[in-house]
């Protein structure tokens, strides 16, 4: 990997990933409950510069969004070709002279055959074995609130304050 800033790392080790520390203040079900906790800290001049939120048991989910046919793929690839095509065709078309109908039509018939092909030959190298959408999610089971040793027990006071 390269650094950006060049070789100012020279010499050194990269830093490592490491578990979080601290003393639970709070544990909630949500992600959502677990930021509303720390910004109403924030809010009443907590630092939360010690304040982490871990997510607990780990879960990567998939959401199937609709079954893949034939059609859809076609469709999809000629829709998202065509959009692209006519955003190259007007790019095409500011730098030509005679018109920008031309220029929008090759564009428009170059993006459709692109996206029906790069569309359709991943479809068919998957042999039906994977014929839906999906997204995929990675979320935890809890969330934890945790909070740097000399300040935790003031955000926990603060913390059952706030009625969530």
């Amino acid at each position: 990997m390269t650094n950006p800033m060049g070789n100012a790392s020279r010499g050194r080790q990269p830093a490592l990933p490491t578990p979080p520390s601290g003393w639970p203040i709070g544990s909630y079900p949500t992600y959502a409950e677990a930021q509303r906790s720390v910004d109403y800290l924030a809010d009443n001049q907590f630092p939360v510069e010690g304040v982490t939120i871990v997510g607990v048991d780990l879960m990567q989910v998939e959401r199937v969004l609709y079954r893949l046919t034939w059609g859809k793929v076609i469709g999809g690839g000629m829709v998202s070709g065509a959009w692209l095509g006519l955003f190259l065709g007007l790019l095409l078309s500011m730098f030509t002279t005679g018109g920008a109908i031309g220029p929008l039509v090759v564009g428009l018939v170059g993006g459709i055959i692109f996206g029906l092909i790069s569309a359709s030959i991943p479809y068919a190298a998957t042999r039906g074995q994977r014929d839906f959408a999906s997204t995929m999610q990675l979320v935890a089971g809890r969330y934890d609130v945790l909070c740097d040793p000399k300040t935790a027990e003031q955000a926990r006071d603060m913390l059952a304050r706030l009625a969530i």
